[in-house]
């Protein structure tokens, strides 16, 4: 879950622990049959698993247990509990907000093991493998995972925070295709967690992880629908704003006629003009326009043979509509094509190098035209600090309400907005700077927005933004299940939903 109680009032200590008669914190024993790894400062591989892909923000732990099983995973959840401490668990690192200052890091990286049922078409995905590692062992049966724009995040904390995925408008929430989540909680136990599960308290965390976060326990495994699809219809138009000021309108207008098929968003930023940057982007304003169709057999449109079932003619109409769109703008690049979704990261095609930054999102009923004009001209060329304005589209099965209800806010929001900036040490800009313009480019959608999004949130956010995440009462039923599980807030959760 994503509430956790306020450090400031926790009976945790995250900056301290007991101590031996040398001053030495007593990690170095306290493990005798891990499977795998105790790392404790200045131990080979320390660092690298305190760094996730967010720099910005890094764990400062007393100790890393690099676990490869379960047993691990509880050895540092009782030993945290039994010292006083503060325990957490970090696959990618992508979205770290709040980070460890003392305390035990699980370092999930080594329990990366994918199962694939065909037959069923499920998969059960062990809590520390990424998106890619679960694309490597499911696309070749012709499935695949409601997974998100970026292979190299880790699909269980991903998904816990609910999954805006490339087939989201079509499938709805990753969160909402979760059939059975296995969750170490605070006391050390292992419990699955179903929704059919005999205890009420494991059918509440059941409900409360899937797009509540993860607070409250550590996930190490979860079971999954896969989905039919073997290729989509997918790229990115980039188009030169300087020449199409109007884009975004122009985007939002044809996000109105779109079939579920098309999932898409946009990404505006400025490319520096520097080598390994493509000729055509580099220096320019650009909005990245992507787009994913799940086209249901997009062979048939190729070739104009075939007999085609209703989600194929669907899918059809969606590649139509892209077309209609790519007429509609003028491209400087496009790299839209039919392709396996295994290659469904080079849709998006976002960066892959580790770096720090800060970003805001926010959930909309709809896009102001009058907020929308403004957005270039505040994230451009002249805004103070490079910033990379996001817009998704949602709608669709997004706004479906799902067979087994979970803790997910906002369905009824049609759009997405965010805004990204590098901070220190990867720019200069100060968390201050970063603020300030962020809270100046959100306003003009403030009248539109429902809330928070804290899966595009990534920095400080006060307790008030976190519950605006949910409606308030799922906010309430969250802090009531965090009180009864992890009443001293031993498992520190990325976002702060302080207790009563």
């Amino acid at each position: 879950m994503t509430n956790t109680t306020d450090s400031t009032s926790s009976s945790y200590d995250t900056a301290s622990y007991d101590t031996d008669s040398s001053g030495t914190a007593p990690f170095g024993t306290a493990f005798p049959d891990l499977d795998g790894a105790l790392r404790l400062p200045g131990d080979d591989g320390f660092e690298a698993a305190c760094a996730g892909y967010q720099r910005a923000t890094v764990h400062r732990p007393g100790c890393v247990v690099s676990a490869r099983s379960t047993a691990d995973v509880r050895a540092a959840v009782n030993h945290a509990a039994a010292h006083g401490l503060h325990v957490s668990a970090q696959v990618s690192g992508h979205g770290l907000t709040t980070a460890l200052d003392g305390g035990v890091l699980v370092d999930l990286r080594g329990l990366t093991r994918v199962e694939v049922d065909p037959a069923r078409r499920t998969a059960r995905v062990e809590g520390g493998a990424t998106w890619q590692h679960v694309l490597d062992v499911v696309t070749p049966h012709g499935l695949a995972p409601l997974s998100g724009s970026s292979p190299r995040v880790g699909a269980v904390p991903y998904t816990l925070g609910g999954g805006v995925g490339l087939l989201g408008r079509r499938y709805g929430y990753a969160a909402d295709h979760v059939r059975a989540l296995e969750v170490v909680t605070p006391d050390g136990a292992l419990r699955r967690v179903t929704s059919t599960s005999e205890s009420a308290l494991e059918r509440e965390l059941f409900w409360a992880l899937r797009g509540g976060g993860a607070g409250g326990g550590v996930v190490t495994a979860m079971e999954i629908d896969l989905v039919e699809v073997s290729e989509v219809y997918g790229g990115s138009l980039y188009v030169d704003v300087a020449a199409a000021g109007d884009v975004l309108e122009r985007w939002r207008r044809w996000t109105t006629s779109v079939p579920n098929e098309v999932t898409s968003g946009v990404a505006m930023l400025v490319f520096p003009d520097v080598p390994g940057v493509p000729a055509a982007l580099r220096g320019r304003h650009v909005a990245q326009l992507q787009i994913c169709v799940a086209t249901g057999g997009a062979e048939g449109l190729r070739s104009g043979t075939g007999a085609r079932g209703g989600d194929e003619l669907r899918g059809i109409e969606g590649m139509r509509s892209v077309e209609r769109l790519c007429e509609a703008v003028p491209v400087l690049r496009d790299t839209l094509c039919t392709r396996p979704f295994s290659d469904s990261g080079a849709i998006f095609d976002e960066p892959d190098q580790p770096h720090a930054y800060r970003s805001r999102a926010a959930m909309l009923r709809s896009l102001d035209p009058g907020a929308l004009a403004r957005l270039p001209a505040a994230v451009g060329p002249a805004a103070p600090v490079m910033c990379v304005a996001g817009l998704r589209h949602l709608g669709g099965a997004f706004a479906r309400s799902p067979r087994v209800a979970g803790a997910i806010g906002h369905r009824e929001a049609n759009y997405l907005v965010s805004v990204l900036s590098p901070v220190a040490p990867t720019s200069e800009a100060t968390d201050a700077e970063v603020a300030a313009l962020h809270a100046d480019v959100l306003t003009p959608f403030a009248s539109e927005t429902l809330g928070a999004n804290l899966s595009f949130s990534f920095g400080p956010s006060t307790p008030d933004e976190v519950r605006s995440a949910f409606t308030p009462a799922t906010a309430d039923l969250l802090v009531r299940l965090r009180e009864r599980i992890d009443p001293s807030g031993a498992v520190l959760a990325n976002h702060t939903l302080p207790m009563r």
